[in-house]
């Protein structure tokens, strides 16, 4: 039960088994319902049949009954005792009474006994007496109209016994007696039906159930067999290493299409991942070389020579190193999902505070900041401080002649930082590729003091954690116009 195709199957088949018992119970419910129903049908016109010779007070010997075998008669009075019955009834259960002997003093009018021969059983000839009985009384008796009482029973007709269904009908005789016709109909057929059917369930029924696992597991198997490729090949990825395969994706658009379709991108991003971590592992790397290895060769030369020891060369790679350390301890905060921490600032005091530190610029930073705007957000004071500088940083290493840094409110309570400058510019091509890791353009690198090409992909990364956004485009001045954008508190 640990596979998903036996569990299905299992399922389909104790789900379609509960359907088709229910179904079939209902069908033999109802179908033996309609053939009792039938059954008492055929009672009630037999019963009515007799009743209204009874009304017309035709004697007890003379009821002529359709199908005596069939359809098995008894007559009983308001006292319950038996008046008649039909021919060859030799037992009877279900109408109150069991007697099939008729009582040797009817109450009604008649001859009496049972209408066992033509001649009432008594031997006589058919003369002027059998005439004078047979003319019947002024006046004219009637039936009850009312639904009869309906009930099942037993009757032994000729030497045979077998389930019936009763009808009861009453009749008034013109004399005013009142008289109860109990008249059967046989249920052999409703029991035969309902056994046949019955009996075909129970052999179609474990067969179908069959029939219904089997194409479960098939088309489970059948459904079940593009994961198992997905399954197989992920373990074949896990077990090389080897990021750059993918799973095979069927033609179908159905859920597995779509599962295998998710974890080709989820491979895709994860080969991207591993890739940019094992690039910036390289480039790190690199980039620590040098500066160390610069440090050590003057240590070594102050060491041998003390009189050539450039201290100011080694305080500079010290700071190189310290600086390139620290963007490389905040870049692996931000991939492990540091989250910020989310004070009230004000975005334009920080900017003047931060521009105010900036005693060693090369070129003055001119600011831009309304003293009557909102300018508050939410964020880390620290990290959303490195990112101005390092905007600043970006701005001193290109601009010609000016760096200016402004701030403004935009649509929907945004707060703005603009940094520009009138240096070459970022070309089109080129103004994404800026923010990665490690990337410095070709002037950039004739002119870099030191920078490792971290700053601006630290600032995009910190932007998007406090739910804003980098862009560089085009400045007035002629050259890159870089955009911090957060959402404000307002």
């Amino acid at each position: 039960m640990r596979s998903v195709r036996a569990r299905a199957a299992l399922g389909a088949t104790v789900v379609v088994a509960l359907a088709l018992i229910g179904a079939g119970l209902s069908v033999l419910l109802v179908l033996r319902a309609n053939l009792t129903d039938q059954a008492g049908l055929q009672a009630e016109v037999v019963a009515r049949e007799v009743a209204g010779q009874l009304a017309l007070d035709v004697p007890y010997d003379r009821l002529e009954t359709r199908d005596e075998e069939d359809h098995p008669v008894q007559v009983t009075d308001e006292d319950g005792r038996v008046v008649a019955v039909s021919k060859d009834l030799r037992a009877i259960s279900g109408t109150g009474t069991d007697r099939v002997t008729p009582d040797p003093s009817p109450t009604a009018g008649g001859s009496g006994g049972g209408s066992g021969d033509d001649n009432g059983g008594d031997g006589r000839d058919d003369g002027s007496d059998d005439d004078d009985r047979a003319t019947p009384a002024p006046g004219r008796g009637e039936v009850d109209s009312g639904e009869p009482d309906f009930g099942n029973g037993t009757a032994t007709v000729d030497g045979e016994t077998a389930d019936y269904r009763f009808a009861s009908v009453q009749a008034t005789t013109p004399a005013g007696v009142t008289l109860t016709v109990h008249a059967g109909a046989p249920l052999a057929a409703e029991q035969e039906a309902v056994g046949t059917v019955r009996g075909a369930m129970l052999i179609g029924l474990p067969l179908l159930l069959l029939v219904v696992a089997g194409v479960t597991w098939l088309v489970t198997r059948r459904a079940l067999r593009p994961v198992e490729g997905i399954r197989r090949e992920m373990a074949a990825i896990t077990a090389s290493e080897d990021l750059s395969r993918r799973v095979p994706e069927p033609g179908s658009r159905d859920e597995v299409a779509r599962l295998a379709r998710t974890t080709n991108e989820t491979l895709t991003a994860l080969e991207a991942s591993v890739e940019r971590q094992r690039r910036f592992v390289a480039d790190a790397s690199h980039e620590l070389r040098s500066p160390i290895a610069s440090l050590r060769t003057q240590l070594e030369v102050g060491a041998a020579h003390p009189e050539l020891l450039d201290v100011p060369g080694a305080v500079a790679d010290t700071v190189r190193l310290q600086a390139l350390a620290a963007d490389l301890l905040l870049l692996a905060r931000l991939d492990a999902g540091e989250r910020p921490g989310r004070t009230a600032l004000d975005l334009g005091a920080l900017v003047r505070e931060e521009v105010s530190q900036r005693g060693g610029d090369r070129i003055p930073v001119t600011v831009s900041v309304p003293d009557s705007g909102d300018f508050e957000v939410a964020g880390s004071r620290g990290q959303l401080a490195r990112v101005i500088g390092n905007l600043l940083d970006n701005a001193q290493r290109h601009a010609r002649s000016a760096v200016t840094v402004s701030v403004r409110t935009a649509e929907r309570g945004d707060v703005v930082v603009a940094v520009t400058d009138d240096g070459a510019g970022v070309p089109p091509q080129e103004r994404e590729r800026i923010f990665e890791r490690f990337v410095r353009l070709d002037d950039a690198r004739t002119r870099d003091d030191g920078g490792a090409g971290l700053g601006l992909a630290i600032a995009r990364d910190v932007a998007a954690r406090h739910g804003g956004r980098l862009t560089v485009g085009d400045a007035r001045e002629g050259g890159a116009r870089f955009e911090l954008r957060l959402p404000g508190t307002g």
